[in-house]
């Protein structure tokens, strides 16, 4: 008898073990991560996903031709993680790298993040928060997370989530980037709505198709006013960035910065009103 209720009591603390560990639920949504030749990048989302507490109804890992080595240490992470692996035979770039993650997406809700990302403690609550607004409001098609600079245009709605703004005749022209790439939470149908990102052009190509669709599309968004406050972007010696950007749109030559401006203000509102 005693060890019958030995065995009862070990039952019960395995099960508090796991409810402690498993703080987070989140049915309806799929972690969807872009990979390409950083699986030591990956294992470090997904452990940091796992430490968090967090528990999505599925995760798709989405790569994009990586070299046999690192696809042999992401198909060994299935020991440790559930997760379903998307291959490509050669390197397609990032546009048909979401493209085919997102076609594997089951869920009403898709979590898109990079592998070189890494999710804060305070993350998984705002996520919640994130759904239940995404619940709430239907109109709006994604929540991101994550910026390089602040939104100019941000109306409040509640803990610290904002709607963002978008006025053709707004100053200025960083109104355009409604849409990133960076870690946010959308409606699975997103590409349904807003069309397949650009294949077979360079990362910021496509991501600036995706960027003038989602505004002549008439897109919602909400943006977390916090915008490095929930996830780390961490490029290691050991795992670079895989993304070269042009010198001449990082350069703070006063020249080079000031007749960038100028192309980017004349492009966007060109492209924007181009058919």
């Amino acid at each position: 008898m005693a060890e019958m209720c030995l065995g009862h009591e070990v039952y019960a603390l395995i099960k508090l073990v796991i409810v402690m560990n498993e703080k987070y639920s989140f049915p309806g949504i799929t972690l969807l991560i872009t990979h390409y030749n950083r699986s030591s990048s990956l294992e470090r989302l997904l452990a940091s996903f796992d430490k968090l507490g967090c528990r999505f109804e599925d995760i798709v890992v989405s790569d994009d031709g990586s070299k046999p080595e690192h696809i042999e240490k992401i198909k060994a992470l299935h020991s440790s993680y559930t997760f379903r692996l998307i291959t490509t035979p050669k390197n397609s770039g990032l546009g048909n790298n979401i493209n085919k993650g997102q076609d594997a997406v089951k869920t009403p809700y898709t979590l898109y993040i990079q592998e070189d990302f890494v999710p804060f403690e305070i993350f998984p609550s705002k996520l919640q928060e994130a759904l239940q607004l995404m619940n709430e409001r239907k109109e709006v098609d994604m929540v991101r997370f994550y910026a390089y600079f602040k939104y100019p245009y941000l109306t409040p709605v509640r803990n610290g989530f904002s709607e963002m703004r978008f006025k053709i005749l707004s100053p200025g022209y960083k109104k355009f980037y409604m849409y990133s790439d960076h870690p946010h939470l959308r409606r699975s149908n997103f590409l349904e709505k807003f069309g397949r990102y650009p294949e077979g052009v360079n990362v910021e190509v496509s991501e600036y198709g995706m960027m003038m669709s989602f505004l002549k599309k008439k897109g919602k968004a909400l943006y977390y006013d916090d915008f490095k406050g929930l996830l780390d972007q961490v490029n290691s010696s050991a795992e670079p960035s895989t993304f070269k950007r042009n010198f001449r749109r990082e350069s703070n030559n006063i020249f080079i910065a000031m007749a960038r401006h100028l192309y980017r203000h004349l492009r966007f509102n060109y492209n924007y009103f181009k058919r």
